[in-house]
């Protein structure tokens, strides 16, 4: 049997919190917020990746190395979404 490095408690949090972050998302669908919606949408989508991320893949343990990584990833992602986000707000 393998030793996990987190207590049992820990993924059993993430695991209510992610419930709970998927219900707040059924819940915000069902409001007309406009341009809003995809705001609101992916922040609960990248709160759910990062809680996924650090916890059940262990990217919280890793070194900072890693991490810097990570940001530099995820920055570049942001990126792109931003500049989509920003033209399809253009061509509206």
């Amino acid at each position: 049997m393998t030793k996990h490095t987190f207590p049992y408690l820990v993924y059993a949090f993430v695991w209510v919190a992610l419930l709970f972050l998927t219900g707040l998302t059924v819940w915000a669908a069902s409001f007309d917020l406009g341009r809003l919606n995809i705001a609101l949408a992916l922040a609960i989508a990248t709160t759910k990746a990062s809680l996924v991320a650090l916890f059940f893949m262990h990217l919280k343990l890793e070194s900072r190395v890693t991490f810097v990584y990570i940001l530099l990833a995820l920055f570049a992602l942001s990126l792109f979404i931003g500049l989509s986000l920003l033209d399809s707000v253009i061509r509206v």
